[in-house]
C-alpha cells in the first residue's frame, strides 16, 4: 500500500520559517520524482519545486530564493525548507510522487502565514 504522508505544516508570521517533510511507505522512493505543490482557497494546486532520482531540482519562480527541495533516499522523505514566508505563501502543501504512469499524492498539510 502507497502511502504519503505530510507534516511539517502549521501558523507562522511573515518572515518565519517552516520545514515540511513527506514519508513515502510502499514505493521505491529512490527512483521517483518528488514534487510540492500547493492550493490557496479559491485557487487551482500550482507546482513549488521538484526534485528527480538524481536530485536534480527546480522551482516556482514565487519561490525560488526562498524555498529548497532535498531528499533523503535512506529515510524515504522529501522536505521542503521555506524561509523568509510570505502571506501569499498560505496554502495546503501536497506531496506528489511520480514514476511513469504511476502518480501518488499525499493528503496535504496546511500552511498559514500571518501580516
Amino acid at each position: 500500500q502507497v502511502q504519503l504522508v505530510e507534516s511539517g505544516g502549521g501558523l507562522v508570521q511573515a518572515g518565519g520559517s517552516l520545514r515540511l517533510s513527506c514519508a513515502a511507505s510502499g514505493i521505491i522512493f529512490s527512483t521517483y520524482t518528488m514534487t510540492w505543490y500547493r492550493q490557496a482557497p479559491g485557487k487551482q494546486r500550482e507546482l513549488v519545486a521538484t526534485i528527480t532520482s538524481r536530485s536534480t531540482t527546480s522551482y516556482a519562480d514565487s519561490v525560488k530564493g526562498r524555498f529548497t527541495i532535498s531528499r533523503d533516499n535512506a529515510k524515504n522523505t522529501v522536505y521542503l525548507q521555506m524561509n523568509s514566508l510570505k502571506p501569499e505563501d498560505t496554502a495546503v502543501y501536497y506531496c506528489n510522487a511520480l514514476k511513469n504512469w504511476d502518480n501518488r499524492w499525499g493528503q496535504g498539510t496546511q500552511v498559514t502565514v500571518s501580516s
